[in-house]
């Protein structure tokens, strides 16, 4: 399955429930699954511009990434969470180049602010990152 397929999966799945806000909180209900070891809560995991700490992991097991992530926000950690879910598994190039688009297609954008909606694009950009150097 690429990328762009397990991203119309989430976004399939997620849109079932027909309320932004209920959706919403099925993600922090996700996200509760997620756990980071102790080990790599260290600030250079911090994701930078973020009003939440929220750290995240990354690392390349056989050819594909995986991150995980934890946050002091349980709303931030549930949507951070998913950014983690959709681009574990994905090889580290697409992994770098397919851009999430889940927050419009599952109508976040309507009910999160300005400034989570900044933190996103954060952590988007840091996984972005760590994609990139998985390449290198």
């Amino acid at each position: 399955m690429t990328l762009a397929e397990k991203q119309r999966a989430l976004i399939d799945d997620l849109n079932i429930i027909h309320d932004p806000h209920e959706r919403l909180g099925a993600v922090v209900s996700r996200g509760a699954a997620m756990k980071l070891d102790e080990a790599c809560k260290i600030d250079s995991n911090l994701v930078p511009g973020c009003v939440s700490r929220v750290w995240l992991h990354g690392e390349l097991v056989h050819g594909r990434v995986r991150f995980n992530c934890e946050a002091d926000s349980p709303v931030v950690k549930g949507l951070a969470a998913l950014l983690c879910e959709l681009y574990s598994g994905s090889a580290p190039a697409e992994a770098a180049v397919v851009e999430p688009e889940i927050w419009e297609a599952c109508a976040f954008t309507k009910v999160l602010s300005p400034t989570r909606l900044n933190g996103l694009a954060n952590m988007r950009r840091r996984i972005r990152e760590m994609a990139e150097g998985f390449t290198a």
